[in-house]
């Protein structure tokens, strides 16, 4: 079996693979001062929840965006497992290429994304992944990662209204009955979901747009959502036609199963 592991800025989101088949996934909040010993009591608790024999892990495999928790999660798997676990970043042979003009500088999340995309859908394919930052990334029919944009996420666009301001009350998000609220909470709710609706669909709306003007693309191009707030977002969304909750997961499998082989 394979632990995959996909350390965002705000959660940190596991899974066990038996070969293909994903047994369950676990998400905690990401921690900065958690010890390695502490993230080895919630691997244990994780396993012993779903009934999963610690010892038929064969590797793990890690996809990490905050670094400085990084360290702790090695020394976790060295202590659970007593192995190194494997790193996902721009250098490891993950089946594209990185045409970014400073390829180091792309978050290992953008290219375990791009990977499962473009080994599920091809190209060219347009990602859009709604977690603490929206990313929009872009990968061609070539296996080529070509770049993409990136906005602030919705999480914190809600911390900074309810942070910045007196009377504004921190809410739950849901689809908004209309844009035209009759209460703050409502108001607020609209505002937001229908803003990040907006701003989402203009983005792809432009990159579509450079992809057949600048690139020469033509026909369908992939528009492929996940993320936290995927679900929410896309079911509005003019473009995007595909919602992939465990992206990340399947995307860390793959790159291992490439570097097995």
């Amino acid at each position: 079996m394979l632990l995959v592991v996909d350390i965002g800025n705000t959660n940190t989101v596991l899974g066990v693979y038996n070969k293909e088949e994903l047994l369950f996934r676990y998400r905690v909040a990401t921690n900065l001062k958690r010890t390695s010993d502490e993230l080895v009591a919630t691997l244990f608790n994780m396993f012993n929840v779903h009934g999963i024999d610690k010892n038929f892990v064969d590797d793990t495999i890690i996809s990490c965006v905050v670094p400085d928790i990084l360290y702790s999660w090695q020394s976790c798997n060295r202590k659970m497992f007593d192995k190194d676990p494997i790193l996902v970043n721009y250098q490891t042979d993950s089946g594209i290429e990185i045409a970014y003009d400073i390829p180091r500088e792309v978050g290992a999340d953008r290219i375990v994304d791009a990977v499962a995309v473009y080994n599920k859908y091809g190209g060219p394919s347009i990602i859009v992944d709604m977690g603490t930052a929206i990313t929009f990334d872009v990968v061609t029919k070539d296996g080529k990662y070509l770049g993409g944009s990136i906005a602030p996420g919705i999480k914190i666009a809600q911390d900074g209204l309810f942070g910045k301001t007196a009377q504004l009350p921190k809410i739950e998000l849901r689809n908004p009955e209309s844009a035209i609220a009759k209460n703050t909470v409502d108001s607020i709710n609209a505002g937001i979901v229908f803003g990040y609706i907006s701003l989402i669909d203009g983005l792809i709306f432009e990159i579509e747009k450079e992809l057949r003007e600048d690139y020469g693309i033509e026909g369908e191009i992939n528009v492929v959502a996940t993320g936290g707030y995927s679900e929410l977002i896309s079911n509005e969304s003019k473009f995007i036609n595909k919602i992939e909750p465990d992206l990340m997961l399947d995307g860390l499998r793959l790159i291992y199963e490439r570097i097995k082989k």
